[in-house]
């Protein structure tokens, strides 16, 4: 089978991807905005060719280099696993005939209140939530729902420019800051009180072949508008207990009615006073390199599962559950440059068994500000077999870890 794989290159996990495709047997044909040279000598090694263009998100860019390659010989797929680059590869497959998930799928994943529109009109519950063209609108929708509100762009992914307003001051204040007030379009959506996880699957024909369940501590915009918070990222082993049953129903109720087929999926929730909420989905994995720990809790390759089902249409592992798995985020105590660490030692002495991977930057690194993400700085993933044992680990790391500063 032939592959077409937009970017290769970049993020680091798009490495990932290509390594799986290769390994499982397909031929690799890149399309990135990198020079070869840049790839560096594993990567260039598993492709069989590559096409640098000015940018993937650019469509008439990338469907000529798409042509391009389908002049020198048959293209199977054409996969993209970056939110930024599916509904552009999306539009490319179906003018360049090439099975895969469909432009209207890869839509309904980017523009929220569409999505969030359609899956209401299947009975899935949603917050409430609309399309703002005008300031107008903004206040229009607090009249009928009430504070608080989020708003945030129509393709957002995570709490990327995402406010919530919780008074007319807040409102005006994102109204601004979102671009609303300069004639940008926005999502504007019910506040829904409660914990926030994630559903993500690996699927084939819209079948579910692996699934996963996994929960923020704190929720995502709390922690990522806090710096002294040390947020987590938890995948859980007990996905098969029948607390979880009602998630998975949806999850795969909401997959079927967005017509996603052979793809990966992250599924935002909330889950609270006013039961389990649907948040968002895209057809495509989760960030911050999740995949790695659902590696590290299943005892097999997430990457190599995914190119299978995408290459073979089919796998005959299963996931192990052996391990819950776990990242915590450790934020600098300011801006400036990394002096250096204090209570790893204690760390590696108490929990050092179940440590998967740290990545902490060596001192003098630039600090990076809390809005870029659980990877901005310093991290480490952890495993146990027992999740509340997992949870206690975690909770010690944030408590003893220091990451020190100077100007």
């Amino acid at each position: 089978m032939h592959v077409v794989f937009v970017e290769p290159c970049f993020p680091p996990s798009q490495q990932e991807h290509a390594r799986a495709l290769a390994e499982v047997g397909a031929r690799v044909t890149g399309i990135g905005e990198r020079p070869v040279e840049s790839l560096g000598e594993d990567l260039r090694r598993r492709l069989s060719g590559y096409v640098r263009i000015g940018s993937v998100t650019d469509e008439g860019q990338l469907e000529n280099a798409v042509r391009q390659i389908q002049a020198q010989g048959w293209v199977d797929r054409l996969e993209a696993t970056i939110e930024s680059h599916v509904l552009a590869a999306a539009h490319v497959r179906e003018r360049c005939g090439i099975p895969g998930t469909t432009s209207r799928t890869a839509w309904l994943c980017r523009d929220k209140p569409a999505m969030k529109e359609v899956l209401r009109d299947a009975g899935i519950p949603c917050a409430q939530s609309t399309r703002a063209q005008q300031a107008q609108d903004a206040w229009d929708f607090v009249a009928a729902v009430g504070y608080p509100v989020i708003v945030k762009p129509l393709d957002s992914a995570g709490a990327a420019g995402t406010y919530r307003a919780a008074n007319d001051e807040e409102l005006r204040q994102a109204i601004q800051a979102s671009g609303l007030a300069d004639g940008a379009s926005v999502a504007l959506e019910e506040f829904i009180e409660g914990h926030e996880g994630f559903y993500d699957t690996l699927c084939v024909e819209g079948r579910v072949v692996h699934d996963f369940a996994s929960h923020y501590f704190p929720n995502v915009l709390e922690a990522m508008r806090t710096r002294w918070i040390s947020p987590q990222v938890v995948t859980t082993n007990r996905i098969g207990d029948g607390s979880y049953r009602e998630l998975r129903e949806m999850g795969r109720r909401v997959i079927e009615v967005l017509g996603i087929h052979t793809s990966a999926t992250h599924m935002e929730w909330f889950f609270g006073p006013k039961g389990l909420k649907f948040s968002e989905i895209g057809c495509r994995p989760p960030g911050v390199r999740v995949w790695d720990l659902y590696t590290a809790a299943n005892d097999l390759d997430i990457y190599g599962e995914w190119a299978k089902l995408v290459v073979h249409g089919g796998t005959d592992r299963s996931l192990s559950r052996r391990y819950s798995a776990g990242m915590i985020a450790l934020r600098p105590e300011g801006d400036g440059k990394i002096a250096g660490y204090e209570g790893l030692e204690g760390i590696q002495q108490r929990h050092g068994a179940h440590l998967v991977k740290a990545n902490l930057p060596d001192p003098g690194t630039p600090t990076q500000p809390v809005e870029n993400g659980y990877h901005a700085n310093a991290w480490m993933t952890f495993r146990h077999v027992d999740y509340d044992a997992l949870r206690g680990i975690l909770d010690d790391v944030g408590r003893s870890v220091k990451v020190r500063v100077t100007g």
